[in-house]
């Protein structure tokens, strides 16, 4: 017996009407589609407007507003929001010369909303610039149905162990492999620095690469590539999901690892720049943590818990080639004696500005303890 799969209505639309309206000519006007993180500091939102010529520079994109009471980011009685233009990518559902511009949320007063991570982010990766941060995040996702319920597991009950699905191939060992790859071609198009993707452990687990990318770029990327993701998914009539551990039990949970370094990581000699970098970390395990999610590290504790290729969320632990470390450094880069480590505790539903910002706080900025300091005066 087939298994209906539990796709949303509006993915049964015929998509061949939808395509006889998209190929007609816009007389040179452009639609501009503004995405921002909404309230949860893990949603985004998006709307667009007409502009009557294509925006050559994000200088060129006006600045906008919205109804933070319908987002959880403003009360109803004084409800309108910022919308500030930061970062703009080539259109891959409408199309050149159509355009995504990523936004930063401003108050009333001006200020940033409280899930404007990008923020302080920008003000820190504006202090470190000279050493050159290079950024890479795997982001792992976990596709499912509308009913919640991950697509192309059996209704009533488990698929087989994990062992045969990562980077698997054939119709027993991956599912969705339609919408891995429609992301993947949409991100290249948008100007996304997309990098690499493999189907992962758990079945219907994905994983995309975004990186290298430098500062405050690794967030802005990221961010539309996770967009793009929740679009494609919609046009499939599925869900991804970011949830770190969607599936309790013998399953592996989902995270964000976040490769690292420094110019001075990247040449010779370079290892020992690495080496004193994560003993910086090892002195600040706690602050990490509750960066690392929305929720203060309450999400990471799901999932960091010494098994399923993690480590202790209690414990900071590094090593060469080690999985299950809080920082693995590649054994390449132990060979070479230069190159960049990987920070394996950021949930899947870290924020990328909040992450990459704290790194730089600690490795660069020698921050110590939970404090972070204000450099408002810089």
């Amino acid at each position: 017996r087939a298994v209906a799969m539990s796709v949303s209505h509006s993915s049964r639309l015929n998509k061949l009407v939808r395509e006889q309206y998209m190929r007609l000519p816009q007389d040179g006007r452009v639609q501009v589609t503004y995405v921002w993180i909404d309230g949860s500091g893990e949603g985004v939102r998006c709307k667009s407007r007409t502009l009557d010529k294509e925006p050559k520079s994000i200088e060129d994109v006006p600045e906008w507003n919205f109804d933070g009471s319908s987002t959880a980011q403003a009360e109803g009685s004084n409800s309108d929001m910022f919308l500030v233009p930061v970062c703009m990518f080539r259109d891959p559902f409408c199309l050149d010369p159509n355009k995504l511009v990523l936004c930063e949320v401003l108050k009333y007063n001006r200020k940033p909303a409280e899930t404007n991570l990008r923020h302080t982010c920008k003000k820190v990766m504006d202090l470190v610039k000279d050493s050159h941060p290079w950024f890479g995040m795997e982001q792992e996702y976990t596709l499912l149905g509308v009913n919640g319920h991950p697509y192309g597991w059996p209704d009533n009950g488990f698929p087989g162990p994990q062992g045969p699905y990562y980077c698997g191939v054939g119709a027993d060992k991956v599912y969705g492999r339609d919408i891995v790859e429609s992301h993947y071609k949409a991100c290249l198009y948008a100007g996304v620095k997309i990098c690499g993707t493999n189907a992962e452990v758990m079945p219907s687990q994905w994983e995309f690469q975004v990186g290298p990318c430098e500062g405050i770029e690794m967030g802005d990327h990221l961010w539309m590539a996770r967009f793009i993701l929740h679009r494609v998914c919609e046009d499939f009539g599925v869900v991804a999901t970011l949830d770190p551990k969607p599936m309790t039990g013998n399953w592996n949970g989902a995270g964000c690892h976040t490769n690292y370094s420094t110019e001075e990581m990247r040449r010779e000699g370079g290892l020992k720049h690495i080496e004193a970098a994560i003993e910086k970390l090892s002195k600040r395990h706690d602050y990490h943590i509750c960066v690392y999610d929305p929720r203060g590290g309450r999400d990471n504790s799901r999932r960091l818990t010494g098994h399923h290729e993690t480590s202790n969320i209690f414990e900071f632990s590094a090593g060469v080639a080690n999985r299950g470390a809080s920082i693995r450094i590649p054994r390449q880069v132990g060979q070479d004696g230069f190159g960049y480590f990987e920070d394996r505790r950021p949930a899947a539903n870290c924020d990328p500005y909040a992450v990459t910002e704290a790194i730089m706080r600690t490795t660069v900025l020698n921050e110590t303890g939970v404090e972070t300091k204000d450099y408002a005066g810089h």
